[in-house]
């Protein structure tokens, strides 16, 4: 249950209401609980007379600028609705304030599970190679969906992704920064004068694909959601592929458990090659060049995300309870960016 007092408590007579109001077939609110493990948008289950639905909305108190975007979570949802990417369905999306404090979204719970651990400990090897497949195969989908034909152009900027993204997350660590890390520092240069030409690739991009935002068919190993979507944007396909392909750098310690160091064969999990080729086998690409550049953008990226969240916790808004472990996380995730730099 959620605690009343907590800063990011949800008014249940309000809530109740508008429920009732605007969409009555999710029934009689009964309870609400808060999930723990959403970083960014506070995230809650709903249990009503007739199901389960699940709200995410912005966080309370001054934020980050263009962080927290959840209409425009909302937005890329409803348009995947109808392709063969899986996602929740979506209910409606409350810009209103006076609601519940801030806007929000409300789509229906999907039963499953999630992986939090790449490792994935309590899979056997056959079941770890269907759910690393699993996420090639959705996130080549994600990929080849044609922008133009599902209305989304104007969801972002096509063309010089990679430069606009640097000089924003560049400006997102500044306005969340508490400490300057010399590793952070040279990455940055790095970044900006290593540069790629535009290669006039664009898709849409989930932002943070990740095994921990996909929920899985509790029998079998298919993908049934993938979820926060917050981050999301039409840019470079290249950018999700390094984002997951991190996994490979992060070593298995602290709060985000990664396969570097460990010895896969036997295991049923691909190597880094491994996987970049089945993407590129779905996608019909033959190599990908610059991958270094990506992999460290996603490492900054990835400080840039720890940082704020970091920052929040200081501020007292953060949405979860180990949201203050990150800041530690910031100069490990320089080093192991740098460390790509130098080796490749």
């Amino acid at each position: 249950m959620l605690n009343k007092n907590s800063v990011h408590s949800l008014d249940h007579q309000k809530l109740s209401e508008f429920l009732e109001s605007n969409l009555p077939e999710t029934g009689e609110l009964k309870e609400i609980s808060k999930f723990g493990t959403g970083q960014s948008n506070p995230t809650y289950l709903l249990i009503t007379t007739n199901g389960k639905y699940v709200l995410r909305k912005k966080p309370p108190g001054k934020l980050l600028p263009s962080a927290h975007a959840v209409d425009r979570e909302y937005r890329i949802i409803k348009a995947l609705e109808s392709t063969s990417v899986p996602v929740p369905r979506t209910l409606m999306l409350c810009e209103d304030t006076e609601v519940i404090g801030t806007i929000f979204y409300l789509m229906d719970h999907v039963e499953g599970k999630i992986h939090w651990d790449p490792t994935l400990p309590d899979s056997n090897s056959n079941d770890r190679k269907e759910i690393y497949e699993q996420t090639v195969d959705v996130l080549a989908a994600l990929h080849s969906i044609d922008v133009e034909k599902e209305g989304l152009m104007d969801f972002g900027k096509p063309g010089n992704y990679f430069e606009r993204q640097v000089g924003r997350w560049i400006k997102q660590y500044r306005a969340a920064e508490t400490e300057a890390y010399p590793e952070i520092e040279s990455l940055i240069t790095w970044l900006e004068d290593n540069m790629p030409s535009d290669d006039g690739m664009i898709s849409i991009v989930h932002g943070d694909y990740r095994l921990y935002n996909m929920i899985f068919s509790q029998s079998g190993n298919k993908i049934l959601a993938v979820l926060d979507w917050e981050l999301s944007t039409i840019g470079h396909p290249y950018a999700d592929l390094a984002y997951q392909c991190m996994n490979w750098y992060i070593p298995k310690i602290g709060i985000t458990p990664g396969l570097y160091g460990l010895n896969l064969e036997g295991t049923g999990i691909p190597t880094e090659e491994e996987y970049i080729e089945s993407y590129c086998n779905k996608m019909g690409i033959d190599h990908i060049p610059n991958w270094p550049f990506y992999l460290a953008f996603g490492f900054f990226r990835l400080a840039g995300i720890a940082q704020g969240v970091y920052k929040r916790s200081i501020m007292g808004n953060a949405s979860a309870k180990n949201a203050g472990e990150l800041g530690a996380a910031v100069p490990i995730l320089g080093k192991i960016a740098n460390d790509i730099i130098q080796s490749k």
